[in-house]
C-alpha cells in the first residue's frame, strides 16, 4: 500500500502497511496506525553509511549485531530494543536486505505501552517499487536523506492514503 507522508507542511510519497492505515492497531495486523507520531530516536548502520547520517536533532545510536526489537506482547520487553540472542519473539535490526540502514524509531505505543496494540512501528527506508511494508512508514533514500534533518522531538508524522 501507497500513501503520503506529511512532516511540518512537505509530503512525501511512502509505503505503508500491507492492511493500509488502521485507527485500531494490533500487533502483526499490517497496519500503520493513523495517528500523528513523533520520531523518537534514529538507528543506522555505521557499515553501510561510514560517512554517518549528517547533522541531526535526535539522539541517534549504531545498530549492533546484537541489537533486536521484542515484538512478544507477554514479554516484559514488548516494543522496547533487546539484546540478541533472546528468547522472546524479536525483530532483528540488523537486516541484510538494508530497511534499517536508516531507522526512525516513532512513538507509537511507546509511553504508556498497551500490550498488543503494535510494534516497531518505524519510519525506514522502503523496498524497491515502494512495495508494502508490515506496518511501518517506509521511503526512498533520497526521501529520508532530505528528512533526517528536518527530524526534531517536536516533528509530528502523520500518513496519508
Amino acid at each position: 500500500m501507497q500513501g503520503l507522508l506529511s512532516i511540518g507542511g512537505l509530503v512525501f510519497p511512502c509505503a505503508l502497511g500491507r492492511s493500509g492505515v488502521s485507527s485500531v492497531k494490533r500487533e502483526g495486523d499490517g497496519a500503520t496506525p493513523r495517528s500523528a507520531m513523533r520520531p523518537l530516536s534514529i538507528y543506522f548502520r555505521r557499515d553501510r553509511r561510514p560517512g554517518g547520517i549528517g547533522p541531526v536533532r535526535l539522539p541517534t545510536r549504531p545498530i549492533r549485531p546484537d541489537l533486536g526489537w521484542c515484538d512478544a506482547a507477554r514479554n516484559a520487553n514488548y516494543n522496547r530494543p533487546v539484546k540478541l540472542p533472546c528468547d522472546a519473539s524479536h525483530e532483528k535490526m540488523k537486516r541484510d536486505d538494508g530497511l534499517y540502514d536508516v531507522c526512525v524509531v516513532l512513538d507509537w505505543n511507546i509511553t504508556p505501552r498497551k500490550r498488543g496494540a503494535g510494534s516497531a512501528i518505524f519510519l525506514h527506508l522502503a523496498r524497491p517499487g515502494m512495495k508494502p511494508t508490515e506496518g511501518c512508514i517506509a521511503v526512498t533514500p533520497r526521501t529520508m536523506t532530505r528528512l533526517l534533518p528536518a527530524l526534531s522531538s517536536r516533528t509530528r508524522i502523520r500518513v496519508l492514503s
